[in-house]
């Protein structure tokens, strides 16, 4: 009795995805836990790859299987396998949650820049903006001569926000080379500036 309990499918008899999908919609919580056993691992790995970070993946887990659960009805056998729109279903979820974390980073920072105080007056400063637009024109210039990777990874960094992991994610690339590319980027960068101005 015990052994029924524990292992609800007799061993090497595992039911199929399709099978297990129709149980769910007819509310067989033992069939979900089945797909979970099955599936839980390769779905942390993929959005973890995503998020980096392991609390949040794991609640991002949880949250595509009670997804699962309720919109059993969604899924169609005839459409394809049920890993793939598993897959999608959590890569979605993953994404969402990047999305949620940079638009609560982008809140903060304006939140940070619209307490700061602004100067009741500003003297005008021709000379200054005229060497500002050179130096920005130069800046341009100088990141058209980097390689398109490490051009492509500081401007996510400087011009998207994105920390040097959703770099790496995006790029699909290993974090140290992401941070590689950067660094000396930046290097060539300002070594190139300071050549122009001496």
């Amino acid at each position: 009795m015990l052994l029924a309990v524990v292992q609800p499918w007799p061993e090497g008899k595992q039911p199929p995805d399709a099978e297990l999908m129709e149980r769910i919609l007819r509310r067989d919580s033992s069939a979900l836990e089945t797909l979970y056993d099955r599936y839980a691992r390769p779905v942390y790995s993929l959005v973890l790859r995503i998020s980096q970070q392991p609390a949040s993946a794991e609640e991002i887990v949880q949250d595509v299987f009670l997804q699962l659960w309720k919109s059993a009805d969604r899924f169609q056998i005839s459409r394809g396998p049920l890993e793939p729109w598993l897959f999608t279903m959590a890569r979605n979820r993953a994404l969402d949650f990047l999305r949620l974390k940079r638009e609560k980073q982008r809140r903060r920072e304006d939140s940070v820049a619209h307490d700061l105080p602004i100067m009741a007056f500003q003297r005008p400063d021709p000379e200054g903006d005229i060497d500002l637009s050179r130096r920005a024109e130069k800046v341009r210039a100088l990141m058209t001569s980097l390689p398109a990777a490490q051009r492509r990874a500081i401007e996510l960094a400087f011009f998207e926000g994105l920390s040097h992991s959703e770099i790496a994610t995006t790029m699909g690339e290993a974090l140290g080379t992401v941070k590689s590319w950067i660094r000396s980027g930046l290097l060539r960068l300002r070594e190139s500036l300071e050549e122009a101005r001496s």
